[in-house]
């Protein structure tokens, strides 16, 4: 079992910046990916940037160049929003890749106004 708790959400101005933590627990050694999810109501939830255990990144094309995905030696998980946008806006979910199961956490909410 992995348990994930998110943290960081908010209201934030369009062009600001927004830091999202999500710090992973339990059965973390078989954790070979982590990653951010988000979703808009009606719309399915879609990838924002994910990271493999060994570093590799991917990020939505929306996002490259603004979203930066990091991971310190606490199995903590940052999302670095820098020139945020109106279409940013979601519940923004954290996602754990195991060897027996996918993990979600509870999700928080980003809002950025214009």
């Amino acid at each position: 079992q992995v348990q994930l708790v998110e943290s960081g959400g908010g209201l934030v101005q369009a062009g600001g910046t927004l830091r999202l933590s999500c710090a992973a627990s339990g059965s973390i050694s078989s954790i070979w990916a982590m990653g951010w999810y988000r979703q808009t109501p009606g719309k399915q939830r879609g990838m924002v940037a994910a990271m493999t255990t060994d570093g590799m990144t991917t990020y939505a094309d929306s996002v490259k160049g603004r979203f930066t995905i990091s991971r310190d030696v606490n199995n903590t998980v940052y999302l670095q929003m820098n020139s945020v946008k109106p279409e940013d806006t979601a519940v923004y979910y954290c996602n754990a890749e195991h060897n027996s199961a996918v993990y979600w956490g509870q999700g928080t909410q980003v809002t950025v106004s214009s």
